[in-house]
């Protein structure tokens, strides 16, 4: 079937809508004829009174030609999604003055977004989303007052996001989720009073959130997730009457959870997963009754976790990663303390009976540590002081610090196999460069041998030994974190033909 015919044919009467997908008889991608573009040309720009041309979901092959802005200016809708696209979207698509929606999703376009798309006076909707398209958010989208609805999700773009969308006031769906915008979410877009959904997850913003993101009455869906975030949940945030779906997962935010997140009534999911969060889940969450999704594992919350309202129906998955948390069985965390058992003695009687023999036995105990101590050979002295001060901790690293050292465990930090396990190389956030070793729970043997090295590290000390430096256990991942050998390992000095060692530095080895 030829579509240049086609369009020969149909545009010799004045169709007003025109759906190459019903035209030609396909309903899937998989059925359709493989039609080479341009599929605008000078016989369909004759077709004056069109004003719908839909030929989504065809296997469209080709550039989108500079002759789509020679359409009829009566084009009101233009979609062409998942049509396998190529190519820059053209200027000449500014042209098209009484365009009111704008679909080129789901295709390979490049090159960046025209400049001319703010001819559009009159659009409302504008998707370009899934494609190859880079390069900054133009500044003119913002004049195009009219827009209800702008998807430009999972593509390259990168910049800043234009602090001007918070003049949009006719948004109600803003999509700029997975890409690599970086600066602050501008505080502007608390203007758009009644948006509905809003989605920059995945992206590369820091900084705090805004006050300004309580004035979003209106609001259902916020996505946040993924980014750098940091500070304090701002406290406006409990405007946020009509809210259903809020995610702040996998970012840097700090401080408490806000008691206030009760007064969103309309909650149904909340993830606050991959944070910094301390402090206690506030009870005051029982009152959510819509809740049927909670995550804030991987965070420092303590105390204890509630046991009314919806939080019978959550699974231990919702709080794994917080060692100070207590509660029911069911979360696999540790029991609390009875709060209702009263201490028997005064301070006075503590004191006396407990706390100052306590005092003097470990005055003298320190004491004769300190002379045990001085007697000990300084060499031994001076290498202990040596290993204290490379490794300045002793704490157990959390699983959230492991996996941002290791570049969520990427292939690139990847530096060994074993039997039982990966070993990456970590770069933590205090600057200290460490292998870590992670174990496969998979294998039965993997939970054996974590505990077995932990024991032979502990009791094991000598200079040509790899030095033990933290260890992160959960009942989900087990790792050990280890000295880095820069230069290696010495299968790969012993048999890799870009390495070699001499004979006196073997000699040396093996006399080590």
């Amino acid at each position: 079937m030829q579509l240049l015919v086609a369009s020969q044919r149909i545009c010799a009467t004045q169709f007003q809508g025109l759906n190459f997908s019903a035209f030609l008889g396909i309903n899937s991608m998989e059925r359709s004829p493989i039609v080479n573009l341009p599929f605008v040309n000078a016989s369909l720009t004759n077709c004056r009174s069109l004003r719908q041309l839909q030929i989504n979901s065809n296997r469209l092959h080709g550039v989108l030609p500079n002759t789509v802005g020679n359409l009829s200016t009566s084009l009101e809708l233009l979609d062409a999604t998942g049509c396998h696209i190529n190519g820059m979207i053209p200027g000449e698509i500014g042209n098209l003055s009484n365009l009111v929606a704008l679909a080129l999703g789901d295709n390979d376009l490049t090159g960046s977004i025209p400049e001319t798309i703010g001819n559009l006076q009159k659009i409302q909707q504008l998707q370009v989303y899934d494609t190859e398209i880079q390069g900054l958010i133009p500044d003119n989208i913002c004049k195009l007052t009219n827009l209800g609805k702008l998807n430009l999700m999972n593509t390259k773009l990168y910049g800043s996001i234009p602090s001007c969308l918070g003049n949009l006031t006719s948004l109600r769906t803003l999509q700029l989720g997975s890409n690599a915008l970086t600066s602050h979410m501008p505080s502007t877009l608390g203007s758009l009073k009644d948006i509905l959904l809003l989605d920059l997850s995945s992206n590369f913003l820091i900084g705090p959130l805004p006050q300004e993101i309580g004035s979003m009455k209106s609001i259902v869906q916020l996505q946040l997730s993924g980014n750098q975030f940091s500070g304090y949940i701002p406290t406006s945030i409990r405007e946020l009457q009509n809210l259903v779906n809020l995610s702040l997962s996998r970012n840097r935010l700090q401080g408490p959870i806000p008691e206030s997140f009760a007064d969103m009534v309309s909650l149904e999911s909340l993830d606050l997963s991959l944070n910094n969060l301390s402090g206690t889940i506030p009870k005051s969450l029982e009152k959510l009754l819509y809740l049927g999704y909670l995550n804030v594992s991987f965070n420092e919350l303590s105390g204890e976790i509630p046991n009314g309202g919806t939080f019978n129906n959550f699974t231990a998955g919702s709080f794994i990663g917080n060692e100070e948390l207590c509660g029911a069985p069911q979360f696999h965390v540790k029991a609390c303390k009875d709060p209702n058992k009263r201490k028997r003695f005064s301070k006075t009687k503590i004191f006396l009976v407990y706390i100052l023999p306590s005092t003097a036995l470990i005055i003298i105990a320190a004491a004769i540590a300190i002379w045990l101590l001085r007697r000990r050979a300084s060499n031994t002295h001076l290498l202990v002081q040596e290993n204290s001060l490379l490794y300045p901790f002793n704490k157990r690293i959390s699983y959230y610090e492991i996996l941002q050292a290791t570049n969520n465990f990427s292939e690139d930090n990847l530096i060994g196999r074993g039997s039982i396990g990966l070993v990456y190389k970590g770069i933590f956030n205090n600057g200290m460069v460490a292998a870590v070793k992670v174990f496969n729970l998979q294998l039965q043997a993997a939970f054996k041998s974590f505990e077995a090295e932990c024991e032979a590290m502990r009791n094991i000390r000598h200079r040509n030994l790899v030095k033990v430096i933290s260890s992160c256990s959960n009942p989900d991942f087990r790792a050990l974190v280890l000295e880095y050998m820069p230069n290696g390992n010495l299968e790969k000095w012993l048999y890799t033909q870009d390495y070699f060692l001499d004979i006196d530095q073997r000699i040396g080895i093996m006399i080590d």
